[in-house]
């Protein structure tokens, strides 16, 4: 008998398909970098590696948390760690409370490690867990990072969700009690300079802004209502780069990851330009999988990863810390939020 939660895990695959949108809608298109026609650089002397603090990644670019707990979900999960494996990209899975609960589901997360041995692995959770359930996750898998996540609108909507939220304490205590890197992550909500400042104040070292513009966790819920009374609250939240602005006062006190409508090279390349070390996609490599199988989603992502040499060989931005000197040009609804929240842009 398939569980309430492995039947949500589904329900949530099925409907982030239903609504994906090609288009991002997290305000790449509100900035735009000046071209320079002599950028004297081979494409060959661009390194894209960077570091989730003491996890070096070849690539700035990693598949963020989609899925598991459940059979569907396993086959999921060992298709995305085959594919991560094949392009030497990291790979995070959706949360795995649903398997701390019910330990025959389990193995739809341990597949991921059981397929890529030596690849990088992020664990997921909730930040209503505990130490405990933290460290139990991440040796499920034998993560090398785990994100805990934070997703107020998802719960309020979801008909099952939570609704109590005292998460400070848990984080804290996780950064402090944990070997392994901590990522505090949004699910498609943005984060304010007030919450990343408390999140630094708990000393969380890496903080993924995840931002309003790719799949919407409030759309997703509100369908999975009787009623659906709540499209209200479709477009809550700060987008993507309106979330990189508000990081600004941040990026020397920790180390800023960007997911949340990341569909093109571009749009990755201008969200390490406003200060991202890393970049999460989801959607697009979930649907990729899905409608058009691994062999071409692994294409997908070796062409977004020369798609974004590419550009920074046009940029003339050796690695990413050139690229995050590359000023961009705002649009006057951007200026306008920067100014209205005093942003050092």
């Amino acid at each position: 008998m398939v569980s309430i939660q492995s039947h949500r895990k589904d329900e949530h695959v099925s409907l982030a398909i239903k609504f994906y949108d090609q288009t991002s809608h997290a305000g790449f298109d509100q900035l735009r970098f000046v071209h320079q026609g002599i950028p004297e650089i081979s494409l060959n002397d661009i390194d894209t590696s960077t570091n989730i603090e003491n996890i070096k990644m070849d690539f700035p670019i990693y598949i963020e948390a989609m899925t598991g707990g459940s059979e569907y979900t396993k086959k999921l999960n060992q298709k995305l760690a085959r594919i991560a494996k094949s392009t030497g990209i990291a790979m995070a899975t959706g949360s795995q409370s649903v398997a701390l609960k019910d330990n025959s589901v389990a193995s739809s997360f341990e597949i991921v490690r059981e397929t890529n041995p030596n690849g990088i692995v992020f664990s997921n959770l909730g930040a209503s867990a505990d130490v405990s359930r933290a460290k139990a996750a991440v040796k499920m898998m034998n993560s090398d990072a785990i994100e805990i996540h934070i997703n107020t609108p998802q719960e309020m909507i979801m008909p099952e969700g939570d609704r109590e939220f005292n998460w400070i304490e848990n984080i804290k205590s996780i950064q402090e009690e944990l070997d392994c890197p901590v990522i505090v992550k949004e699910v498609g909500f943005g984060m304010s300079k007030e919450t990343i400042q408390q999140l630094v104040d708990a000393g969380v070292k890496n903080i993924n802004i995840s931002g309003k513009g790719g799949t919407s966790f409030s759309k997703i819920e509100n369908y999975r209502r009787k009623k659906q009374e709540m499209d209200y609250l479709e477009d809550w939240g700060q987008t993507t780069v309106e979330s990189l602005l508000e990081a600004q006062p941040f990026k020397d006190k920790a180390n800023i990851i960007a997911s949340g409508g990341i569909r093109t090279p571009l749009d990755a390349v201008k969200a390490i330009a406003l200060g991202a070390n890393s970049v999460g996609i989801a959607a697009p490599i979930l649907y990729s999988l899905i409608k058009n199988g691994e062999e071409e989603t692994i294409e997908y992502i070796n062409d977004f990863i020369y798609g974004m040499k590419s550009i920074m060989t046009m940029l003339g931005a050796k690695n990413l810390s050139e690229l995050q000197n590359k000023k961009l040009i705002l649009n006057a609804d951007l200026l306008s939020y920067v100014e209205q929240r005093g942003l050092p842009y």
